[in-house]
């Protein structure tokens, strides 16, 4: 019997195939679960294409974080679809340029409440499109870049990710009564779209290289898509509100 056999998945954040929900959503597949992806705008039609790299292809519906109206004909349609939604995948993050970079002093409130909205609060947008769905249990598991610190470059967007990290403890606190568990996975840096638009993002690959005690590939995902696959399914029973490092040991290790 395969891990995910009979889960019906939303998964959210593909773009290309170098997409870390890209890895959890073949392996998934493979694991048994039936899965329908999710994207936005002029990126629909990217996440439509990288779709077909999937087999089964999924299919793929629009869901812009930020607006209440997707979120309810979303869960409409997964309502008339499947009756029931077994687990969902957040892996969604925006912040506007002056949020990255150099000078943490450069965005405003108008662009700071954009990186906390779309890679925050959507969070909260993710649980109440699903877990309505979900019955008496259920998996919420999200994609974070360890916020307990301070990083160079990453400013405003690990100031939104502090708030999902929060957001998550209170989720648990919140669903545990109805068997729902949340949960985060922390990521070590990945070649993604994501990571391209940091600007000296690099430096973070090659200070984890050197320093993880297991070592680390920024090209190989499958660490974290496991980990992610393992969240949602069955065998993590007793566990919510977590934060599961997925970084080659880095976040342990001291200068």
């Amino acid at each position: 019997m395969a891990l995910l056999d009979g889960k019906k998945l939303l998964i959210t954040g593909v773009l290309t195939d170098d997409s870390l929900a890209f890895g959890v959503a073949r392996l998934a597949q493979a694991e048994g679960a039936e899965v329908v992806l999710t994207g936005f705008g002029r990126a629909l039609r990217l996440t439509e294409r990288t779709a077909r790299k999937l087999d089964p292809v999924p299919d793929v519906y629009e869901l812009d974080v930020t607006d209440p109206a997707h979120g309810q004909a979303l869960q409409e349609t997964l309502r008339e679809r499947w009756g029931r939604v077994d687990g969902a995948l957040h892996s969604v993050g925006f912040a506007p340029e002056t949020c990255l970079g150099d000078d943490f002093w450069a965005p405003d409130w108008d662009d700071v409440s954009v990186a906390v909205h779309v890679s925050a609060y959507s969070l909260r947008t993710l649980a109440d499109i699903v877990t309505p769905l979900m019955g008496e249990g259920g998996s919420l598991v999200g994609l974070t870049f360890d916020a307990t610190v301070a990083w160079p470059a990453y400013n405003w967007m690990g100031v939104a990710k502090a708030a999902m990290e929060s957001l998550n403890r209170y989720l648990a606190r919140e669903l545990g009564h109805r068997g729902i568990r949340s949960n985060l996975v922390a990521a070590g840096p990945m070649r993604t779209i994501a990571a391209k638009s940091i600007p000296g993002f690099s430096a973070f690959e090659d200070e984890w290289v050197k320093r993880a005690p297991l070592g680390w590939d920024v090209n190989d995902a499958e660490g974290v898509s496991k980990a992610c696959v393992a969240l949602l399914s069955d065998w993590f029973p007793q566990t919510t509100g977590s934060i599961i490092h997925v970084d080659g040991g880095y976040h342990s290790v001291g200068a």
